[in-house]
């Protein structure tokens, strides 16, 4: 059970999680720079990295049903294996048509260790933890998101078709150092006996409940923002003739300042709360966004980038602690793979649509675009709920989440995990 003082398994998974997301996060880039190198235009690059975001469409539902009623533990060296083996073969692929079939298995993958390791945090915090587990957990990505572009930007030299190969290959080789991580991750007593499992509840109920929608937007948004920053920077630079290497260094200057943002979430949270924060932050990053399109000088760009990581910390973390505080005790994993649904719907569309705005408005153009959809996430996030929906808690109460019996009052001790699916200790 998770208490203040039993955090290793949260720790290991931040590890593992760094080496997955630095993976992929080598990996965006060097697709970009590989596919302009075998002779791709701007449209050609968005359709590549859109594809990363295809297959997971498709997959994340059926996981979420499968994890809210088995275990979370096995998705996660599978979806290392798959993050691997994408980048690697990436590395190895002579068309643009199997960088981007390999370019989809990479983003199931990362799928897969996601959805696996969201639902572990959501079991084995407390609700008062969510916030502070969920932030500590997403520093993972953001460590993944400062190291893998500057070590591709290193990598990356003048010949892009073998630098760009040679930056694929090491972070198919990284990223399998996730696996070191990953034992005894998941107690196996956290599983429920198929007995004590509830009934499956609708997807269409999942997505009425109040605040899941809004939770999914805001993910949308700043994941977009994410997602278009690190495949569309290297063609600005390319643009503006700025260095692989400075553009490497600027996208890790951007995660750095999120891993900040996520240290001092606590002390924020306390400061506004959790629906000011969400849209302060969103509207800030819409602003910032935008200034990314101007025809900033390389310092100015830096200090834009560094603002833009830090409001841009505070959405994930916080999307996910609304998506399951709202969503029902029964199905919280399918919640969370809904949400990333919608993230990966928006990793489709973005990469394409921000492809077909620079093709006829120039590079720079996506990232206004971006600036209007984290506006209208701004606008979204001020109604957010501020706490557990009471739909959640009267459906933990009647999933029997408690130590009692079935439909006994859910177990809210302070010290306690809180975990719908971990066994209580006796008090």
């Amino acid at each position: 059970m998770t208490t203040g003082g039993n955090r290793g398994w949260l720790l290991r998974l931040v590890i593992a999680f760094a080496f997955a997301q630095a993976a992929v996060s080598m990996a965006r880039p060097a697709v970009s720079y590989r596919a302009l190198a075998l002779g791709a235009d701007e449209r050609a690059v968005g359709v590549v990295a859109g594809v990363y975001a295809l297959l997971p469409l498709f997959a994340a539902v059926p996981l979420g049903r499968r994890t809210d009623h088995g275990r979370c533990a096995p998705l996660l060296p599978t979806g290392v294996v798959l993050i691997s083996a994408g980048c690697a073969l990436s590395g190895v692929a002579g068309s643009l048509g199997a960088m981007a079939l390999w370019s989809g298995v990479m983003g199931l993958g990362h799928l897969c260790f996601v959805i696996g390791a969201q639902s572990l945090v959501a079991r084995r915090s407390a609700p008062h933890e969510q916030d502070r587990n969920f932030g500590h957990f997403t520093i993972g990505a953001s460590l993944g998101q400062l190291a893998g572009p500057a070590a591709a930007g290193a990598l990356i030299g003048a010949d892009m078709a073998r630098t760009s190969a040679v930056a694929l290959l090491a972070a198919g080789g990284g990223g399998a150092v996730a696996l070191t991580s990953l034992w005894r991750i998941e107690q196996p007593e956290a599983v429920k006996p198929r007995s004590a499992r509830g009934d499956r509840v609708p997807v269409r109920g999942i997505l009425r409940a109040r605040g899941v929608p809004a939770g999914m937007l805001i993910s949308v948004a700043v994941l977009s923002a994410t997602d278009i920053l690190t495949a569309y920077l290297p063609v600005v630079g390319e643009h503006r003739g700025i260095d692989p290497a400075v553009v490497g260094l600027l996208l890790s200057l951007r995660a750095a300042a999120t891993i900040a943002c996520r240290l001092v979430l606590t002390p924020l949270l306390r400061l506004l709360g959790r629906r000011a924060l969400l849209t302060v932050t969103c509207l800030l990053a819409a602003l910032l966004c935008a200034a990314v399109a101007l025809p900033l000088p390389v310092p100015a760009l830096a200090l834009v980038l560094a603002s833009l990581g830090f409001c841009l910390g505070v959405g994930q973390p916080l999307s996910m602690t609304t998506v399951v505080q709202a969503a029902p005790a029964a199905a919280r994993s399918t919640a969370l793979a809904l949400r990333l649904t919608g993230n990966r719907l928006g990793q489709v569309a973005a990469p394409a649509t921000a492809g077909l705005i620079a093709g006829v408005a120039g590079v720079a153009a996506p990232f206004a675009m971006l600036g209007a959809l984290l506006l209208a996430s701004a606008g979204v996030a001020i109604r957010t709920p501020s706490g557990p929906a009471p739909e959640s808690a009267a459906a933990d109460a009647a999933a029997g989440d408690g130590p009692g019996p079935r439909g006994s009052a859910p177990d809210r001790h302070p010290t306690d995990g809180g975990s719908r699916c971990e066994a209580r200790r006796p008090r």
